[in-house]
């Protein structure tokens, strides 16, 4: 694996997803159909990804896989604990 220079793209239609893209690239290699649900993009940052790079919620070494194979990478936000929480929860019968 090698460095990558990337953008990483916010959206304002879902908070916490974010989409990875080579900066030589840009969104070229990107679905259409994936740039619809995506919306207008916003540039959060321009970061140099190496293997061993910290992300916060993603692991680089599989973001720079998924960009040399797929020319993007698309980071989903996380779950939410109260999601979760009331999948566990006993609830009362209405």
């Amino acid at each position: 694996m090698s460095k990558i220079l990337c953008d990483v793209f916010k959206t304002r239609k879902k908070d916490e997803m974010y989409l990875y893209v080579t900066k030589k690239d840009g969104m070229s290699r990107v679905p259409d159909e994936l740039k619809e649900m995506f919306g207008q993009p916003q540039l959060a940052m321009t970061i140099l990804l190496t293997p061993e790079k910290k992300l916060g919620r993603a692991d680089a070494a599989k973001v720079i896989e998924q960009l040399e194979e797929n020319g993007f990478y698309l980071q989903m936000p996380p779950m939410k604990e109260t999601y979760m929480l009331d999948l566990f929860t006993k609830r009362d019968p209405e």
